[in-house]
């Protein structure tokens, strides 16, 4: 059997993007999905961690005049940068059929190593630190998030191949603490991209990465497909009613705020 892998996305349209992102895990807790690897990019956006407030962790004018749209994720974390220069990688799998004491656990101590393989299997020297961020040669390339929800185990990550870091530095605001706290100077000095270590694109990164996953989880390989009809019902759902709206990017309404859109899933989930 082989891990299915899927290569949608839609990069000038974040908002859409982060919809998708929901409505694969939705899918695959609710038996419409099998196991899924969604690998994907965003033109240009700056996707917040659940539990954060935007203006906090964006220079919201600066972004304005990039034209940087700022999301909101379903998982925790940290704020992240997305262009084409990085890839986007997130695993959704049964929690019933996993049959895990500790899915949490499972994650970061199982399936966090997909990433890392993939990037020692491309000759890096990557590592783990403070849980779940991934290093190579001492620098983050790599930051991941994770949440059990809607019957799925869902773990993703932005992974910096040959992105903007002048544009991330000038976006993203980190706290004196937290630089004070790593010794380092300036958000653009904590990381670094992939091929500023060695040449390596995109492509190469996606194709380690689907074929590392597949290995963890004992698939026999990989097999792309496009979405089904159900997930992108899903995903225009969520789209529509939650992730181009200010209550969820900017005010941080929870799930349940979304009552239309949680009945319309239902429904879908149902048929």
């Amino acid at each position: 059997m082989k891990l299915r892998v899927l290569l949608f996305e839609t990069p000038e349209d974040p908002y859409m993007n982060l919809a998708f992102e929901e409505a694969i895990p939705r899918a695959r807790g609710c038996g419409i999905s099998p196991d899924t690897l969604r690998l994907w990019r965003n033109q240009g956006a700056v996707i917040i961690g659940y539990f954060q407030r935007a203006e906090e962790e964006v220079n919201l004018e600066q972004a304005d005049r990039l034209g940087i749209k700022v999301v909101r994720r379903f998982t925790g974390g940290g704020a992240a940068y997305h262009d084409l220069g990085n890839i986007n990688y997130a695993l959704s799998l049964s929690l019933s059929e996993r049959r895990v004491a500790n899915p949490l656990e499972y994650i970061f101590s199982e399936l966090i190593k997909a990433p890392v393989e993939a990037l020692r299997g491309l000759g890096f020297n990557a590592s783990l630190e403070n849980v779940n961020d991934i290093v190579v040669d001492g620098r983050k390339v790599s930051g991941t998030a994770a949440t059990v929800a809607w019957g799925s185990i869902f773990f993703h990550g932005a992974m910096l191949v040959n992105s903007d870091l002048s544009r991330l530095a000038s976006v993203l605001r980190v706290s004196v603490k937290k630089l004070i706290d790593k010794g380092i100077s300036s958000v653009k000095y904590r990381v670094t991209n992939l091929s500023s270590i060695k040449n390596v694109s995109v492509q190469e990164v996606a194709d380690s990465l689907a074929n590392s996953f597949a290995k963890l989880l004992g698939y026999d390989g990989v097999r792309y497909e496009m979405p089904s009809s159900e997930e992108l019902e899903i995903a225009n759902v969520l789209y529509n009613y939650k992730y181009t709206s200010k209550e969820w990017n900017f005010e941080r309404a929870s799930h349940k705020s979304f009552a239309t859109a949680e009945a319309e899933i239902s429904k879908i989930c149902r048929s």
